[in-house]
């Protein structure tokens, strides 16, 4: 293998080892932020009265805090998906020098139609999911209770 050829190789490989921790770390920035805003919605909800906020007030801070996580949900669901569309061509950039370089049949290119079996779908389903639940209780719970 050419000089060249190898040090790309072991870009590839960096690549597709930094394109695995980012997933991680766009889940980590989404609980951090999801804990914080839905924390700050319930201090809303019950410190509301006492703080003198009218009820249409509280309604309207809860539904922002909400409208920001959901941006922030969006966000790191796309950064999940960005994400998987940049490590499946990597990996297929390194298949193909595996491929060309070693034996043809060393390391076989990923199949979109295995994505249940990568925990970035799962990731991007919980991200997905967590934020529409949250909508449906405070909507279904929290709201009708602000009088």
């Amino acid at each position: 293998m050419p000089e060249l050829v190898h040090e790309r190789y072991k870009f590839v490989l960096q690549q597709l080892h930094a394109t695995n921790e980012n997933v991680y770390r766009f889940l980590a920035i989404y609980q951090s932020l999801a804990t914080a805003l839905s924390t700050a919605a319930l201090a809303l909800f019950v410190g509301y009265e006492k703080w003198q906020i009218g009820p249409a007030v509280a309604r309207a801070g809860i539904r922002g805090f909400l409208t920001i996580l959901t941006g922030i949900a969006l966000f790191a669901a796309l950064l999940v998906v960005v994400g998987t569309m940049a490590w499946v061509d990597y990996r297929k950039e390194e298949c193909e020098i595996l491929a060309k370089y070693y034996s043809p049949d060393l390391r076989h290119a990923p199949r979109l139609r295995n994505f249940y079996r990568w925990y970035e779908t799962y990731v991007f389903i919980f991200i997905v999911a967590s934020a529409a639940t949250i909508w449906v209780l405070v909507e279904s719970i929290i709201i009708p209770q602000i009088n």
